[in-house]
């Protein structure tokens, strides 16, 4: 009688199709030291808080616990792509990689063979859900978005010469270019463009060269972040260049708030904007009461939005399969986050969602606008 019973057990179960524990495992190969810490290191702390959020409900669906599995990177390429690894070997469900599209590519090689979904924190290169074998997803407004709103903006507020620094040492740094091609596009004209290294400290050459311009450009465009960020534009001022400053969201902190006349009138785009009322207010203030301070960069937003969006693949997948998790994030569409809607069906896993431009006024966010930027201006990815 025994042995009859074990028998149907066991149909019965390979009836059934495989199962699966009833825990989500993500692990997180991300930068809590080094240079991409600034960006990682918040934007975890809102992970935490959405796990923490549907781990009291129950879990997602209300039996599925979130268990994260975490791994300083220490913003390197070969420490990303060697703590990848041992996150599957873990046998994690699904993996979060850093703040930057250059050292979650050099995970390719596992993600795609083990076939785990990998997110990155909040890398914006286009390129790297393009190269990343259908198993690399990204959780931020695309360079290319990001620098078409910019443009599109500029051009508006009726800016007719524009130039533009970059740097060549990483895919996002590059975003200028794309702010080039939309600004050309619609009729301006991008009188030069100068390069620098990640981490230079001194722009005084660059300065003088954009200062010497007669008249000098309506615009400098520029993605470069800290410590770049601060330097060069304190570098521009100091040498008597006028020209309205653009950036993007790697210069969305606290120090940027805090440069005070320098850092006057700087327009910049992000991921969103908290108004009275919206669903970032209300996740600041869950953060302020989480953390006792109150959240100064929206990059802790973005964290929590990230683990919504692996929430609601899970419950579309009903499973904690790797496969069948990338297969329904694949086919989100318009899941609410604390920052925008967020839609990946129909893209190559880059998320449609929301950009802000923000002004700093008085040290403070001023909200320009979320503006849709035309979809036939947007450049087709830059591959380097």
């Amino acid at each position: 009688m025994k042995k009859t019973i074990l028998a149907s057990t066991l149909v019965a179960a390979a009836l059934a199709g495989p199962t699966f524990a009833e825990t989500l495992k993500i692990g997180l190969a991300t930068a809590q030291t080094g240079g991409l810490a600034g960006y990682d290191g918040p934007v975890i702390e809102g992970v935490h808080i959405a796990v923490d959020e549907i781990n009291a409900e129950g879990g997602i669906n209300g039996n599925i616990k979130i268990e994260l599995v975490e791994k300083d990177v220490r913003s390197d390429a070969a420490q990303t792509a060697i703590a990848v690894q041992e996150l599957a070997d873990e046998g994690v469900s699904v993996i979060v990689l850093p703040c930057d599209a250059d050292p979650a590519l050099a995970s390719i090689g596992t993600v795609t063979s083990a076939q785990i979904p990998a997110i990155s924190t909040c890398a914006s290169s286009p390129t790297l859900p393009m190269i990343g074998g259908g198993f690399m997803f990204a959780n931020f407004p695309g360079d290319n978005v990001q620098a078409t709103v910019s443009a599109e903006w500029a051009r508006e507020q009726g800016h007719e010469t524009a130039y533009i620094i970059y740097s060549p040492d990483s895919q996002y740094t590059t975003m200028p270019l794309y702010f080039s091609d939309v600004f050309e596009a619609l009729g301006g004209e991008v009188l030069g463009q100068d390069t620098h290294s990640i981490g230079q400290q001194d722009f005084s050459a660059i300065a003088t060269r954009i200062a010497a311009l007669d008249p000098q450009p309506d615009v400098i465009m520029t993605s470069s972040y800290e410590p770049d960020f601060p330097s060069m534009l304190k570098a521009l001022r100091a040498a008597g260049v006028t020209s309205q400053m653009i950036g993007s969201d790697g210069i969305d902190s606290p120090t940027t708030f805090s440069l005070g006349d320098v850092g006057e009138g700087v327009v910049f785009t992000t991921a969103g904007h908290a108004t009275e009322g919206n669903p970032l207010a209300e996740f600041n203030a869950k953060y302020e009461a989480a953390t006792g301070s109150p959240s100064e960069t929206v990059f802790n937003a973005v964290g929590y939005d990230l683990v919504i969006v692996v929430a609601e693949a899970v419950k579309a997948a009903g499973t904690t399969d790797p496969i069948a998790i990338r297969d329904a994030l694949a086919e989100l569409e318009n899941v609410r986050g604390a920052t925008s809607l967020i839609t990946y069906k129909g893209t190559n896993g880059m998320p449609v969602r929301e950009v802000t431009l923000i002004r700093v006024t008085d040290g403070e966010r001023e909200l320009v606008g979320q503006p849709s930027p035309t979809a036939e201006l947007i450049p087709a990815p830059r591959m380097q």
